[in-house]
């Protein structure tokens, strides 16, 4: 066993990763807010110190300090993800059941208009601060709509050659996207809507989550065999895979820090420490819950803020869902938030 380990531990350094000290970080505290419905993605603004949660047909909006429910975003079925853009008061939810985006007023938490007919299924979206504009990656129609921030006109579509899950922004013309069922990345131009490149992710498979170090270039995908690989943004190769949990969902990157995320559902949030450009560290395994498997990052207090609930047993399978998920105890549903 020892020799195994040895063995182990060679071939992580020849990828680019080792191991080293704890890096300090727990779930320091649990905001229970119950409800129904599922959830997905979530967003932080960091400024006003609220925290944006999609709950399925809804968009709830809590005090990150406190957990306090200030506001309920309604209107959103099967929403997916939310973006925000503070300069221009404004945030957008992804819609996926009626394929639309919500635009809300980040002020007042109330909707201001609905964007129609955006693509088939808009899972995540964001907001690209060079070209002021907003896009949705479309799960549905393998696609990328690029709407006007402050107008909410539709500019265009990007057709992507796959299913799009996470997508960022380095801010200066550039978006990145993973490709889940091609296990590929993306490089996109979001002024003229076209893509750049098209990037194999191989060895990682069924990428998913997705974050950025914009001053070094290098890009962190979650994939579903239980890796988190490192590409240089530049040439699209990878230079490091990091071992991480099951049922990996986001990913995070703390430039103050140098630490990357992986949040898994089976309960863990991977953090590995940046020592260089080509060189990582696993410096800890979080103990979260059971499904908490999306996150968002608060840049000014490093805490990371996590989703789930308790979990009853599977319904039946069926040909349209032979493997469904647990189903979800009413009442159940929590923010987790790691921090030190």
């Amino acid at each position: 066993m020892k020799k195994l380990g040895a063995i182990l531990g060679i071939l992580l350094v020849a990828m680019g990763v080792s191991f080293a000290e704890d890096a300090g970080l727990h779930v320091i505290k649990t905001y229970k807010i119950g409800g129904e419905g599922g959830w997905d993605y979530l967003n932080i603004d960091a400024n006003s110190r609220h925290l944006f949660i999609s709950r399925g047909t809804h968009v709830i909006v809590l005090e990150a300090d406190t957990g306090k429910q200030v506001a309920d975003i309604l209107d959103t079925p099967g929403v997916h993800g939310i973006a925000l853009a503070p300069a221009l008061g404004r945030g957008f939810t992804s819609n996926g059941r009626e394929g639309t985006v919500t635009i809300f007023d980040l002020n007042t938490l109330k909707p201001i208009a609905k964007v129609q007919n955006v693509g088939k299924n808009p899972d995540a979206i964001l907001f690209d601060p060079s070209t002021q504009r907003v896009f949705t990656f479309n799960g549905g129609s393998h696609d990328s709509t690029a709407i006007e921030a402050a107008t909410g006109k539709i500019i265009g579509t990007i057709p992507l050659g796959g299913k799009p899950e996470f997508g960022v922004s380095t801010g200066t013309g550039e978006v990145f996207v993973n490709i889940e069922d091609k296990g590929e990345m993306v490089s996109l131009d979001p002024e003229n809507l076209k893509v750049k490149s098209r990037w194999s992710l191989a060895p990682c498979e069924e990428p998913s989550g997705l974050a950025i170090d914009i001053k070094n270039r290098r890009l962190f995908s979650g994939c579903g065999n239980k890796m988190m690989a490192v590409t240089n943004a530049d040439t699209g190769k990878v230079i490091a895979t990091i071992p991480i949990g099951e049922h990996v969902d986001a990913n995070s990157f703390d430039p103050d820090a140098q630490l990357a995320f992986a949040s898994c559902g089976d309960g863990s949030l991977t953090v590995a420490h940046e020592d260089s450009p080509d060189k990582f560290r696993v410096v800890q395994t979080v103990a979260t819950q059971r499904g908490a498997r999306t996150m968002t990052l608060d840049p000014k207090t490093h805490q990371i803020y996590l989703v789930t609930a308790n979990f009853g047993p599977p319904p039946a399978p069926t040909a349209a869902q032979p493997h469904p998920w647990p189903a979800v105890l009413p009442g159940t549903f929590v923010v987790l938030v790691a921090g030190k």
